[in-house]
């Protein structure tokens, strides 16, 4: 400890917006360089490596390999898949000194992609998965909160090559199993929720949340079990009611009644139909009337129904 390259603050960072971005200031753990960019110190890097020997425990236990591609990366591979130009400004782009385009790479499915096939070529050689532990780049728009939203961070990426769709989903447990075992041998509350695949593409997708208030991603869960990124909710309509032997349906003019609320109370105790009303029963269309400028003719448009009342 006396010959420890360490230097703890009293004071938060002026930068700093989350907690965990003032307690690994604070403690010595990082060192902003720039914005999205951060320099580990003797006692992160510590906690990073740690991190990192769990994960290879785990993924070397369920048979992966690990791989190892550069961080600077040739034009041509994310061109033939299209994601040169589908990553946007979130790639940092860069030529040497002959003109050639490069990128830093912001993930590496097409280096996965290249190398299996190179060195296979027949189908014995398969089922195989290989990951690796690399630092990526993306040119974020604000990069803030500390290594949670860096322009540089370290990412592990795994994947599997097989050969049927069984194998896909057993090779897809495997990883999910020890994703569980990394989260909870690190002692982290989380949560599985349904997710979005992005950029990258994929049939399924599930996110580890890690529960915090502060974050980059908000969730929802409901009673039965399912939980989702708000970006994949996703909410089917019920299925169909039949409406033999219901009373037909009903016009009543329903005048000082600006919301569910009052609505729901309106049908109670002015209407008189004979049954008690909540605002689950009711939905609420707002209609807009247009015209073109300069034209007389108006048009009747109805907003998307919108449900004010919880699903029962």
């Amino acid at each position: 400890m006396s010959s420890l390259f360490l230097r703890t603050l009293r004071e938060d960072p002026a930068d700093a917006e989350v907690p965990s971005h003032k307690l690994l200031v604070r403690a010595g753990y990082v060192r902003r360089v720039a914005p999205g960019i951060y320099s580990w110190l003797p006692l992160g890097l510590r906690v990073l490596r740690n991190i990192e020997r769990v994960v290879r425990e785990e993924m070397d236990a369920i048979g992966a390999q690990e791989i190892h591609f550069p961080a600077l990366l040739p034009r041509e591979p994310y061109e033939a898949t299209g994601r040169w130009t589908e990553y946007g400004p979130n790639l940092f782009r860069l030529k040497d000194r002959r003109g050639g385009d490069y990128l830093l790479g912001p993930t590496h499915e097409e280096l996965f992609t290249q190398v299996v096939k190179g060195e296979y070529s027949s189908y014995k050689d398969y089922p195989v998965m290989l990951y690796q532990i690399q630092n990526k780049y993306r040119d974020e728009a604000r990069p803030r909160a500390g290594i949670l939203r860096g322009r540089e961070f370290l990412m592990k990426d795994s994947y599997s090559f097989d050969l049927t769709d069984d194998g896909l989903a057993e090779s897809y447990r495997l990883h999910r199993d020890a994703y569980v075992r990394i989260f909870d041998r690190l002692g982290l509350e989380y949560v599985v929720v349904k997710a979005t695949s992005g950029a990258m593409g994929g049939s399924a997708s599930e996110e580890f949340l890690a529960v915090a208030p502060t974050g980059e991603d908000t969730y929802v869960r409901s009673p039965g079990g399912y939980a989702a990124n708000v970006e994949a909710v996703t909410t089917p309509a019920p299925q169909a009611r039949p409406l033999d032997g219901l009373p037909a349906a009903q016009a009543h003019h329903t005048p000082d009644t600006p919301t569910i609320e009052s609505l729901v109370a309106f049908l109670n105790e002015k209407a008189g139909l004979g049954r008690t009303f909540t605002a689950a029963d009711t939905l609420k269309n707002v209609l807009v009337k247009s015209r073109l400028p300069g034209k007389d003719e108006w048009t009747l448009l109805a907003s998307a129904c919108r449900a004010i009342a919880r699903s029962t």
